[in-house]
């Protein structure tokens, strides 16, 4: 009898307007009305996360297939001014820093992609126990909202189904959705540079390598989703490198494989485009950065060059960046002490390498960048300037891979 009601309320969810109200007494009509803490429940399909009373608040909606939802917001207090940060899902930038003077209101959109673990046509990914756990946010049927900054105010939530096309990331611990502080990568902060027209979903994952990506089904859960005017961004290397055996290596196996993904991204109609992994932080007596990943970011430079395939140079214009800052404050990019993974301000600055890198191949989908001036590598930000609000610090394993 349960498993029957959740059914009845599982199809009035879907057939209702994911549009929710989250301070008025009244809501518009069409609106539902969210009581102030009202968590999250699989009966009614929204609420938030928890009973946080200091910022980051999480809401979530369950939706009713994977894929691009676009979201609608309305900021603004009534009685202050407003600071508004929106990530989403697993801490993807989608806000940034929205003012809204007292006694106004701001209405903004983005766009969040949602997947689960299921291939199509079946089969699931073999997920890690880290994404069954502290990034499971990743691979639920949930859309997961974090509002947050110095005083976040969000009136309304709409969410609805987008058909735009679909930047895809596949990658490691550099690229992918990191959950907790201090770490963060340039995939997270990719969606914050583009119009709500297209949708980032990033694929990467922790300790992955192109072998890795095939054998863990990763690859024939993207694949059969790529349609024409789609994107892939292809970066993998840190790992690649440590693989041994008969044949393995950055000229053989792991440039054979990279030639594989080109020709399958090509043969759904979507565009691939190649990055070589972006350099660790290990500079010589003379400030320079060394080059620590061999012969694999020239194998990305020769895949491309052979398959006429665009090439975001990241390993060199990472070299840049690291050596702009300096021995000194290069650590000011990273998370902690690690050498290989980054903080939000490492990885905004090497988002804006990779918007580069679109905008300098001239891609089609640099149209849809938002707020973006040329970024030179070899000027970043200052770090002092840099204002997006972290989380607070939890506890943190360090990602897979070095």
């Amino acid at each position: 009898m349960r498993f029957a009601l959740l059914i009845v309320a599982a199809a009035a969810l879907h057939a209702q307007s994911l549009q929710f109200d989250l301070v008025s007494a009244k809501p518009a009509p069409g609106f539902q009305k969210v009581a102030p803490g009202a968590l999250y429940s699989e009966e009614t399909g929204h609420g938030f996360e928890d009973a946080a009373s200091q910022p980051p608040f999480y809401f979530s909606v369950r939706v009713p297939e994977e894929g691009n939802y676009k979201v609608t917001v309305t900021l603004g207090d009534a009685a202050a001014d407003s600071v508004t940060t929106i990530k989403a899902e697993l801490r993807r930038l989608m806000l940034e820093r929205v003012r809204v003077a007292a006694g106004k209101t701001e209405t903004r959109s983005f766009l969040v992609n949602v997947r689960t673990p299921k291939i199509p046509g079946g089969g699931e990914v073999r997920l890690k126990d880290r994404e069954k756990t502290f990034e499971a946010r990743a691979w639920d049927n949930r859309l997961t909202l974090e509002f947050t900054d110095e005083h976040p105010a969000v009136r309304t939530v709409a969410v609805e189904k987008a058909d735009v096309p679909t930047i895809y990331v596949v990658g490691d611990s550099t690229s992918t959705d990191q959950p907790r502080e201090p770490f963060n990568s340039w995939g997270q902060m990719l969606t914050r540079f583009f119009k709500p027209e297209v949708a980032v979903a990033n694929h990467g994952e922790s300790g992955e390598s192109l072998r890795g990506f095939l054998g863990e089904g990763r690859w024939a859960k993207l694949l059969p989703t790529l349609r024409p005017g789609d994107y892939v961004l292809i970066q993998m290397g840190h790992n690649d490198q440590k693989e041994q055996g008969e044949g393995i290596g950055a000229f053989t196996s792991y440039k054979t494989d990279l030639k594989r993904f080109v020709a399958d991204t090509r043969q759904h109609g979507a565009t691939p485009v190649l990055i070589t992994p972006m350099n660790r932080q290990t500079f010589d007596a003379g400030g320079k950065i060394t080059n620590s990943l061999g012969d694999y970011p020239e194998a990305v430079r020769q895949a491309a060059k052979e398959e006429n395939a665009a090439l975001i140079d990241l390993n060199a214009m990472s070299k840049l960046f690291y050596e702009a800052l300096g021995p000194a404050d290069a650590h000011l990019a990273f998370a902690g002490s690690d050498k290989t993974h980054h903080d939000n301000y490492g990885s905004y600055e090497l988002a804006k390498c990779i918007v580069e890198g679109i905008r300098q191949n001239k891609l089609p989908i640099a149209k849809y960048l938002f707020d973006t001036p040329p970024f030179d590598p070899a000027h970043p930000d200052p770090v002092s300037k840099f204002d997006i609000p972290a989380e607070p610090s939890a506890s943190a394993p360090r990602p897979y891979g070095q």
